[in-house]
């Protein structure tokens, strides 16, 4: 993610921003009134760059377990035994690297194997552990029943659990698998198995739950004589699919989003590929420096390249140019990519992947900038660095996509590293500080794209005379507030211009920009208030769709209201699939009689000169033809708080007479969409006649037209 503030965030954005953002909201000017009629000339004569279906594309990190839990079907957690077998909350690992000093990083787990009938007959195998360091060692008595537990796992009635156990120890030993969901004696099943052998085997476990319960408890007891051991024990929903949680399949699956990013994020500069692929149990847990947690390793390259094929979009990997090294990365394109008869090839293979899977994108490094990356180095190492890694990779398939780490004066500004190299809070175009810039200059033949990550902020913004970030009063009005995140599109084109003036060849060779890691920071994914942010941000990126190639929206987990056991689209979600759905993909102009606001701003840094949007404030319209030329679609955004009126005008072609129109416009800025609660928010489908003359929007609504071409 993007620097240490976004760092700090796990599978969502913080409470506390949440609760200034509606402070700020309640606060922000209200109730803007047009003062003239506003006009839209559509002209379908002119059309731009087409819109790629990679600019829905989402992202997926291990941090603040978005994976492990989020997407990942494991109900158990540390499965392969990283802590000991302890009665209280194992101490995790001293807290270093990026994370040292940060107290969210500091966290206890809350879930953990607990002993039964004594710790004192426990022990941590370290000789001969089946994954990982140490594998627990139960001593086993003829009559009371010794073991480990774990509770807090959730499970429905009616519904069945799969999973295996990984054991062995003496013949003697009668081990029972237990799942408990009650008080009642038979609100409980028993796996009992014999007997065991002195080398692992593993034993397959089926329940079915008869009640509800988000703490029904795994025992795993035996009794007889000698001992036995445990390497790996897991347990799944038994409709899991290939080990993904169906219902988040399901929910995901409906955004057609085109691409997925993974594993990182800061995550993937200290990630061992390797350790993540072949016998699933046998992966060994480590624990990850970046977000000071446990990682199993039971979602790695196979695992994600089967959710991409689940989900139908593409997969982009990003190889870890942190604590990694160019061959391991060529390494990892050639598991993917080489045929069967290639040394990683044939590893793929003997996984169960026998054909290729062809990825195409392939990211270098993430965040590569930041002096809190593992790995970081100065800029000029880092260029013959990415350049040595492209050599390599490309080496294996000379087919496949580079996009490179970079970082406009939009990210750099205030970077410690910025100001340690030449003294500026905002590095100058091509200085040794500008990031972007100098991989531009100096790795354009192994870039194929530029990765750029954005978080908007609405409370606070860049003060060039004090060279700080200072919060922003009074606050933004809702208008502005909700333009935010256009802003950050808007200022990294501004700053792509500059490029193409200050670098010829990038000229010749354009290389587009993939925007793969960007939301509102701070504003929490789980109400409407963002949904006419982020459509804006849509809008600007669709008004220079030649640049603005591919997106990753953080998280892929963040478009669902989920918990344990269920998911479905939140309002964020919602809004991607209606774009996804029912815009087009042929940009088209859109002219207007009434110009955007001049930035609150001076221009530099994250802000740019001129402010996002068409010339229909305060409203902002976005029109594109179907892929077929056949249906245009209209799309308008009312990001203020009261109702708006637009005229349009269609030039360049006629519309039939019939036509249709998705809107989202719940009552409430804060509407949710909650698991088991009636759903504040929704798409809705209206049938119309002709297009009206003039429309009428309401408050902080976003609408799409569509109507096929005469």
């Amino acid at each position: 993610m993007n620097g240490p503030k976004a760092m700090a965030a796990e599978k969502a954005f913080s409470r506390v921003g949440t609760l200034l953002l509606s402070a700020l909201l309640a606060l922000a000017v209200p109730g803007y009134a047009q003062t003239q009629a506003v006009n839209a000339t559509i002209d379908v004569s002119k059309t731009s760059t087409p819109i790629s279906k990679y600019m829905y594309g989402q992202f997926l990190e291990h941090g603040g377990d978005i994976v492990n839990t989020g997407v990942w079907s494991e109900m158990l957690v540390d499965r392969k035994f990283f802590y000991p077998i302890s009665v209280s909350a194992p101490t995790p690992p001293p807290v270093l690297g990026n994370a040292a000093g940060n107290p969210r990083f500091n966290r206890i787990p809350s879930r953990w194997w607990a002993p039964i009938g004594g710790a004192e007959d426990i022990s941590m195998d370290t000789k001969a552990p089946y994954a990982g360091e140490h594998s627990p060692r139960i001593g086993i008595d003829a009559k009371v029943p010794r073991g480990l537990s774990q509770s807090g796992i959730a499970v429905r009635k009616g519904k069945s659990y799969t999973g295996r156990i990984v054991l062995a120890g003496s013949p003697g030993a009668v081990v029972k698998a237990t799942l408990i969901w009650g008080q009642e004696p038979s609100d409980q099943q028993t796996v009992t198995i014999r007997p065991l052998t002195t080398a692992y085997r593993k034993f397959p476990l089926r329940f079915s739950a008869t009640a509800d319960t988000d703490d029904a408890k795994l025992e795993i007891t035996a009794t007889g004589t000698g001992s036995f051991r445990v390497g790996a024990v897991s347990l799944m929903p038994a409709d899991n699919i290939e080990g993904f949680r169906p219902e988040v399949v399901a929910t995901l699956k409906q955004l057609r989003f085109g691409v997925l990013r993974f594993p990182g994020g800061n995550f993937v500069s200290s990630y061992e590929w390797r350790h993540a692929v072949g016998d699933i149990d046998t992966r060994p847990p480590i624990f990850d420096p970046v977000w000071h947690a446990v990682q199993p390793n039971d979602v790695g390259t196979d695992e994600f390249l089967t959710l991409c094929r689940l989900l139908g979009v593409d997969p982009y990997i990003t190889v870890n140019a942190g604590f990694g090294d160019a061959w391991s990365a060529r390494e990892l394109v050639e598991y993917t990519n080489g045929a069967a008869t290639t040394p990683m090839g044939k590893w793929r293979a003997e996984n169960g992947h026998p054909a290729p899977y062809g990825v195409k994108f392939w990211g270098i490094g993430n965040e590569p900038w930041g002096d809190y990356q593992m790995g970081a180095m100065s800029l000029p190492q880092f260029e013959l660095k990415h350049n040595l890694f492209a050599k390599e990779m490309r080496a294996v398939d000379p087919s496949i996509l580079l996009i490179a780490g970079g970082a406009m004066p939009d990210v750099m500004e205030g970077a410690d590293q910025a100001r340690r190299i030449n003294g500026q809070y905002v590095p100058d175009y091509l200085s040794a500080a500008d990031w972007t810039g100098q991989l531009l200059l100096h790795c354009l033949d192994n870039i194929d794209m530029v990765s750029e990550h954005y978080y908007a902020s609405g409370t606070e913004h860049t003060d060039l005379k004090l060279q700080k970030k200072v919060p922003i009063d009074p606050p933004l009005s809702f208008i502005e507030w909700q333009r935010a995140p256009a802003v950050q599109v808007r200022a990294k084109y501004e700053h792509y211009q500059e490029y193409l003036k200050r670098i010829p060849a990038l000229k010749a060779k354009p290389v587009p920009i993939a925007i793969d890691e960007w939301a509102y920071f701070g504003a929490g994914p789980g109400s409407y208030k963002t949904v006419p942010a982020y459509a804006w941000a849509f809008h600007e990126m669709f008004r220079h769709s030649d640049i603005f190639q591919m997106g990753a929206f953080t998280f892929a987990t963040a478009m669902m209201s989920e918990n344990r056991t269920a998911a479905i689209l939140n309002p964020t979600g919602m809004l991607f699939k209606m774009y996804r759905d029912h815009f087009g993909t042929i940009p088209v102009e859109v002219s207007g009689n009434s110009p955007q606001p001049k930035p609150a701003f001076p221009a530099g840094g994250d802000q740019p000169a001129v402010n996002p949007g068409s010339d229909t404030y305060p409203l902002d319209v976005s029109a594109a033809l179907s892929e077929d030329r056949k249906t245009l679609a209209i799309a308008v955004l009312n990001p203020s708080d009261a109702e708006q009126n637009i005229k349009l005008t269609i030039v360049g072609a006629k519309l039939a007479d019939a036509g249709k129109l998705w809107r989202m416009a719940p009552d409430s800025i804060n509407a949710t969409v909650l698991i088991d609660k009636k759903p504040e928010v929704q798409v809705e489908e209206q049938s119309f006649g002709a297009l009206p003359e003039t429309i009428t929007v309401r408050p902080f609504s976003v609408n799409i037209y569509s109507y096929p071409l005469q």
